[in-house]
């Protein structure tokens, strides 16, 4: 009885303490955001309290700013989703040469950081000396250049590069599991193929599209790395530039103004959330009946090179150039001058030599691999509670585990810059890496709960039923029955949180601090300052680290599937 009770209490300790860690990284956050938003000063100094800035949100500049947020997201995502369905439709549904490769180079965009490529394509697309220009000019003699990337074009097409593979990654799986018994039945009662692919391919997809849409969306407003590098040159503000710009670049920092402007942006986010939920209620995604049958492949014949060529064409732009550009530059003195005798070896050697890169790694590898590894050790016991038991508030646990997903990054960011600051001095988290670690965790945490749910659906409850039998503690039958079976999946979330921590910018700019800097806020910090050629070489050494993970992800997909 006593070790019964004992038992009890250690469980209701447990839970209390999950429940604040998990409060702690999201209900801390959103609360200190709102307390910002109607503080006068910025955070740790003695003001009022007033409604300034949310006034200060309906003004012209800031209606200007969140038209273009809307408006650029929105074309975005339709644009992206368009050219999604096209690519999955080619390799589910196809007889294309080299599906199975051409996936895995469709979907490697959506892992690589933002920051590489969009640096990478401020060089070719630059309106003076980008290299697209440069050859255009030198092909047809038109001083005009093709492109300018420093455009609302540029800022969609940048955004549209990451959200095409993810919006892809939804959309192929639901193409190989429809039923083509119901796309048959279409063309034998006289509909052509393209009405039989608007009228019911597209139809019986729609609430994966829907669901999809919306995500993009979301991600859209989201966005930072896009605007900061095209937009800002060419005078447009989104969202997250707004509040960036409002911090940093302000001879007195507005930071009322920023927080109730990312307030605004979790509201907004919060309402589309609601949106989602609404238009997805009382949907079936039910595409796969109990009916044996094979996923169609349509026989295009000649056709099937031309749909070859346009996945090729979209790795190509999305990958094969931006990479080639960071390549080339990194042998130059300046980019945009690409003479025999620019050629050089400085740039590496300078890099070589920066130890605030090198710190900056430094830091970047400790946070990725423990932030990757407390964020899926996390995940994966609210994955348990919310998935395996019946106990009282695990939905209180999925929720709070769940906030941080309608917080984008830089408004994440905010508040945690709030909640830090406000800390007793006993608690010294503010400046440390312990302050990104935590806003990390915060942001992975979605991604490792969804990742190790899906794992633990497939494993039968007697496993934990012998487990518990035969003497086995809570904690040893979770680690040592339910993570050990559900280990590729806990490495392929691992991957996930690390690649996600890798390219994370838009918290990290507003929450480091001297000697605490990551590598996206030490390549932000050098485009800058005017030495696009030495991110080239610290974006090759990041696109090397980014394809060895990819590699071990893949490799770690295909053995779990061969073991089910």
């Amino acid at each position: 009885m006593i070790s019964g009770a004992n038992t009890g209490t250690a469980r209701s300790f447990s839970i209390a303490g999950l429940v604040l860690l998990l409060g702690f990284l999201s209900l801390y956050p959103m609360g200190m955001l709102f307390y910002g938003s109607v503080h006068s000063t910025p955070p740790g100094m003695a003001g009022e309290f007033n409604f300034d800035g949310y006034r200060a949100i309906f003004s012209g500049d800031n209606g200007k700013v969140l038209v273009n947020t809307v408006g650029i997201s929105l074309v975005k995502t339709v644009l992206s989703i368009l050219l999604a369905v096209l690519l999955a439709w080619i390799i589910a549904r196809t007889d294309t040469p080299g599906r199975g490769v051409l996936e895995v180079l469709i979907t490697l965009p959506f892992f690589i950081p933002p920051i590489l490529t969009a640096t990478a394509w401020g060089m070719l697309g630059n309106p003076q000396v980008g290299s697209l220009n440069l050859v255009w000019k030198w092909v047809t003699g038109d001083e005009q250049p093709l492109i300018n990337v420093f455009s609302y074009g540029g800022v969609i097409w940048h955004m549209m590069q990451y959200s095409t593979p993810f919006l892809f990654l939804f959309i192929v799986e639901a193409f190989r599991s429809m039923d083509p018994a119901l796309e048959e039945s279409s063309r034998m009662s006289g509909a052509s193929r393209w009405q039989t692919f608007r009228h019911v391919t597209l139809a019986l997809m729609l609430p994966v599209t829907t669901s999809a849409f919306i995500l993009s969306f979301i991600r859209g407003i989201e966005s930072f790395e896009s605007p900061i590098f095209f937009g800002t040159p060419a005078g447009i503000e989104v969202l997250t530039t707004s509040i960036y710009n409002a911090i940093n670049h302000r001879g007195t920092p507005d930071y009322q103004g920023a927080t109730a402007l990312g307030f605004f942006a979790m509201a907004l986010m919060f309402l589309l959330v609601i949106w989602q939920w609404r238009v997805l209620h009382g949907r079936s995604f039910q595409t796969v009946t109990g009916k044996g049958y094979s996923p169609g492949v349509m026989k295009l014949g000649r056709l099937r090179w031309v749909t070859f060529a346009i996945c090729v064409a979209f790795f190509v732009a999305t990958v094969a150039l931006p990479v080639g550009q960071l390549f080339v530059s990194s042998f130059f003195k300046f980019f945009g001058f690409y003479q025999l005798d620019m050629l050089t070896l400085d740039n590496y050697r300078a890099v070589m030599d920066n130890r605030e890169f090198w710190n900056a790694a430094g830091n970047t590898m400790i946070l990725g691999l423990a932030g990757a590894s407390a964020t899926m050790v996390l995940g994966g016991i609210v994955a348990y509670i919310t998935a395996r038991t019946h106990w009282r508030g695990r939905r209180l646990i999925e929720v709070l585990a769940w906030l941080p997903w309608m917080m984008p990054g830089m408004v994440l960011g905010i508040g945690f810059l709030w909640g830090f600051a406000m800390l007793p001095r006993a608690i010294p988290i503010y400046g440390t890496l312990w302050a990104l670690l935590l806003a990390y965790m915060a942001l992975g945490t979605p991604v490792a709960v969804r990742v190790m749910s899906g794992a633990y659906a497939q494993l039968s409850y007697d496993l934990e039923e012998c487990s518990r039998v035969h003497g086995g503690s809570w904690w040893q039958t979770f680690w040592r029955i339910l993570v050990a079976l559900a280990w590729p999946s806990f490495a392929v979330g691992w991957v996930l949180v690390f690649f996600g921590i890798l390219r994370e910018l838009s918290a990290s700019i507003l929450l480091y601090s001297a000697g605490t800097e990551v590598v996206s806020v030490v390549m932000l910090k050098m485009w800058s300052g005017g030495t696009p050629e030495q991110v080239s070489v610290i974006g090759l050494m990041m696109m090397g680290l980014v394809l060895v993970f990819r590699w071990v992800q893949l490799v770690l997909i295909k053995k779990r599937i061969s073991t089910l």
